[in-house]
């Protein structure tokens, strides 16, 4: 609970420092358009990165194979496609990291020890 403190009000204003602080440097107009690129082109590699992982999890099921890489994969797309639609240049970079295969890789292993360590609290069951 003690990381939603962070969430809510320290990255947003975060988000707003470095906003206000972009427009100040190349512009209001420039820093809206940037804003409204990065949000067009995540939601375009969020679409697809979806699909991808969609179907992989579909063929995984198809061939009886537990689908844990492949949903742990859908999982990331899906927190990568809210950062990157949210207004904002630290949101974005973490969600276009979490959009991309070779970056994702980075954070598999830290979700891997969260999802663990909750089934080993008993908090998370898997059936």
């Amino acid at each position: 609970m003690k990381w939603l403190i962070g969430f809510f009000i320290v990255i947003p204003a975060i988000e707003l420092y470095i906003l206000l602080l972009s427009g100040k440097m190349i512009g209001a107009g420039s820093t809206f358009l940037l804003i409204l690129a990065t949000g067009v082109l995540g939601a375009y590699f969020a679409k697809r990165q979806g699909l991808k992982a969609f179907r992989q999890v579909s063929e995984d099921l198809k061939n009886s194979i537990a689908p844990a890489e492949s949903a742990i994969d859908g999982i990331c797309v899906f927190v990568g496609s809210i950062l990157v639609i949210l207004p904002g240049f630290v949101s974005d970079v973490l969600g276009f990291l979490l959009l991309f295969s070779p970056t994702r890789k980075l954070f598999k292993p830290l979700i891997y020890r969260w999802i663990r360590k909750k089934m080993k609290n008993g908090n998370l069951i898997v059936m």
